[in-house]
C-alpha cells in the first residue's frame, strides 16, 4: 500500500497539474470549444510550453537549491525549506502568465495559469507558520478551474469533473498513508485551491468572460 501511495504521489505531483489540466481541455473533453476550435499544433505548443514552466523550470531551480545546499532533500520535506522553492515555483507562473497574457488564445487557460501561480505563492506563504498539502492545492485548483469552465460557460464537463474528484480521493489518501499531512492540511489544501482557482474565474467573468 505505502508502495501504491508514492506511486499515486510522484504521478500526480502538484507541479504536474498544469501540464495535466491543459491535457485533459485540448484533448480529453471532446466536446469543448478548446478541443473543437484549437488548432492541434497550437494544442501541443501550448502544453509543451505549460509543462516547461510549471514543471521542467522548477524542478531544475530545486536542483539547483539542492546542490547549493539550500534545501536538504529534494522531496522538501523540512516544511521551513519549502517557503522558498515554492516562490519561486510561483514566479514561473507569473512569468508564463505574463508571456502568455498578450497571445490569442483562450482566457481560460491564462486565468487557470495565473491562479495556480497565485495558489504556489500563497502556499509559500502559509507553509512558513503550517505545513499545507501542495498536491491538495494542485488537484483542488484543477478542479476549481473545471468547476468555473462548466459553471460560467456551459460546457458539459461534469464526467471529467467526477473523475478528477475522485482522483483528487485518491490523491489525499496518498498523502495520508505516507503520513506526509495530516487530515486538516489535506482538506485545507484542497479546498484553499478550489475555491481559489473557482473565485479567479468569478471575477474574471464579472468584467468579461470568453
Amino acid at each position: 500500500m505505502i508502495k501504491t501511495a508514492n506511486i499515486i504521489s510522484h504521478l500526480f505531483h502538484p507541479l504536474l497539474m498544469a501540464t495535466y489540466g491543459c491535457l485533459i481541455v485540448f484533448f480529453g473533453l471532446t466536446d469543448t470549444i478548446y478541443f473543437i476550435f484549437t488548432p492541434f499544433k497550437l494544442k501541443l505548443v501550448l502544453t509543451f510550453t505549460i509543462f516547461s514552466f510549471t514543471f521542467l523550470l522548477p524542478v531544475l531551480n530545486l536542483l539547483i537549491l539542492y546542490k547549493l545546499g539550500y534545501v536538504s532533500s529534494l522531496r522538501i520535506e523540512n516544511r521551513r525549506e519549502r517557503a522558498f522553492p515554492l516562490l519561486m515555483t510561483s514566479l514561473c507562473y507569473f512569468g508564463l502568465f505574463y508571456m502568455i497574457y498578450d497571445f490569442n488564445i483562450w482566457p481560460a487557460i491564462k486565468l487557470f495559469i495565473l491562479g495556480g501561480g497565485l495558489c504556489i505563492f500563497f502556499a509559500a506563504i502559509v507553509t512558513l507558520w503550517w505545513q499545507i498539502s501542495t498536491h491538495m492545492i494542485g488537484i483542488g485548483g484543477l478542479i476549481g478551474a473545471l468547476l468555473a469552465i462548466c459553471y460560467f460557460m456551459q460546457m458539459p464537463i461534469l464526467l471529467a469533473i467526477c473523475a478528477c474528484v475522485m482522483l483528487a480521493g485518491c490523491i489525499g489518501f496518498a498523502r495520508l498513508k505516507l503520513n506526509a499531512h495530516t487530515p486538516t492540511q489535506v482538506y485545507v489544501g484542497f479546498i484553499f485551491g478550489c475555491l481559489l482557482q473557482f473565485s479567479l474565474f468569478f471575477l474574471a467573468q464579472s468584467i468579461t468572460f470568453v
